[in-house]
């Protein structure tokens, strides 16, 4: 039995409030991060099962971090002294129909919501490509699906509840708290410990989805704002070879007025004839149904299914918010570096977010284009590759995405946030001795 089996199995049967740390008992294995590229700081791992549970951890530790799903690909999360993980609380759902909105456990993921959701008759605006990730997570990093009329997951909430650094418990929300609330929901773990999340719904809806293939580079540079306008979430994907978008995926709402025409061709580019995976060599049974078949929204604005690897598995991810009239000429910038990137990359996906009102989302008053990276796990030539792509982006003001891998200095990226001064003064009010912070708050956030 490996170390988080008997961690699992121990927090299941023991009496006692929290799982002690168990490593002294099994020193052989390390707490990673979900790819494995990452090893976090200490093995003093903490599981509550109940917010009271946590308010008494919380109160008693001088230093401490959240560790939920483990999806970020570097030190945001780490911790070099104790880990709380919240045992999330299949029993809290509860759907408010006149308010449309639904309260819920912060730790449950996206993958477990989403059909209680749609049971009700109701769903979510946007998804991420991966519906593993935890929802209080992926709020506080400002992860994001697609659409140029989408907002990043962070932008459905409108209240939180969270306890502070000294075991207070404290609910906001979008309509008591005004700028405070647009402060604390991308929080970047700074804030607290994020107990539960009220988000905004709406009526449950069905979607097709549609690859095509082979889209050329010049059709991008001239109908850039016609391809990613054409449907309710449009993702691109290329390796920046042979001037060519590998693979695009139109995902269209049933519903008139908003549903996609398909045809043999789409800007060029011709239409798969069978499902296929963002990365062409891997097989498509891990990704969301294809070819036009209809389903819910939530088996189909996710890239990959709930009860599969997703992506490649083991692989290294960094990500760039462009803002969207700066995006024909940061993808070129990038194509540019084609022969330096192709060789240690998996696959890239661009694709749009909405402009939002939050303090330390990328998209704070500006729409963008991102231009994901999936890297092979290389991370001696990633590390040295990052900063020539951060060059090439610079003029462009790129912001990276919190919980993925960047060399850009804290200084240039401090510069990025008009509402960094304020964020900081919030941090500070709910936690005044630092408890949450950490070496990557501290450097980027934080430092002189």
């Amino acid at each position: 039995m490996n170390k988080r089996s008997f961690i699992k199995l121990f927090s299941g049967t023991a009496a006692a409030p929290f799982v002690s740390p168990l490593m002294k008992l099994l020193p052989d294995i390390k707490l990673k991060n979900w790819a494995g590229n990452f090893e976090y700081g200490t093995e003093n791992l903490y599981t509550a099962n109940s917010v009271e549970l946590a308010r008494e951890l919380v109160s008693k530790q001088a230093k401490l971090k959240v560790l939920g799903t483990r999806h970020c690909f570097n030190k945001i999360a780490d911790s070099t002294k104790q880990f709380l993980s919240m045992k999330p609380a299949e029993d809290m759902f509860a759907v408010n129909v006149e308010g449309r909105t639904v309260t819920v456990d912060g730790s449950m993921t996206y993958g477990r919501l989403c059909p209680l959701l749609h049971d009700k008759g109701f769903a979510l605006h946007n998804l991420a490509s991966l519906p593993h990730i935890s929802i209080a997570g992926s709020c506080s990093t400002a992860t994001h699906g697609s659409g140029d009329k989408n907002g990043n997951l962070a932008t459905a909430v409108s209240g939180l509840e969270m306890i502070t650094a000294g075991g207070d418990l404290i609910q906001l929300s979008r309509r008591n708290d005004g700028e405070r609330f647009s402060g604390a929901v991308v929080g970047l773990g700074a804030l607290g410990v994020i107990t539960k999340v009220t988000l905004d719904i709406q009526p449950a809806y069905m979607m097709r989805q549609y690859v095509y293939l082979n889209l050329q580079l010049d059709q991008v540079k001239e109908h850039f704002e016609a391809i990613e306008s054409s449907a309710y979430s449009v993702s691109m994907f290329t390796d920046w070879r042979n001037n060519n978008v590998n693979e695009v995926w139109i995902k269209s709402r049933i519903e008139d007025g908003q549903a996609f025409t398909p045809g043999p061709e789409f800007f060029g580019a011709r239409a798969a004839t069978k499902n296929f995976h963002p990365i062409a060599a891997l097989s498509a049974e891990n990704c969301t149904e294809q070819m036009g078949v209809p389903g819910p929204w939530y088996e189909r604005l996710p890239h990959f299914k709930m009860g599969f690897t997703p992506s490649a598995g083991k692989e290294l991810q960094s990500e760039y918010f462009v803002p969207r009239q700066h995006a024909v000429e940061a993808i070129l910038a990038v194509e540019r570096l084609q022969e330096q990137v192709s060789p240690h990359l998996l696959i890239t996906e661009i694709r749009t977010v909405a402009a939002d009102s939050l303090w330390m989302s990328p998209c704070y008053k500006q729409p963008c284009v991102t231009i994901h990276f999936t890297w092979k796990q290389d991370w001696s030539a990633v590390r040295k590759l990052l900063p020539i792509i951060e060059k090439e982006l610079a003029p462009f003001k790129a912001r990276p995405h919190w919980g993925k891998l960047f060399t850009m200095p804290p200084t240039e990226l401090k510069s990025q946030y008009e509402k960094l001064p304020e964020f900081i003064q919030l941090c500070t009010s709910y936690d005044a001795s630092g408890k949450f912070r950490n070496e990557f708050l501290n450097t980027n956030i934080f430092g002189a």
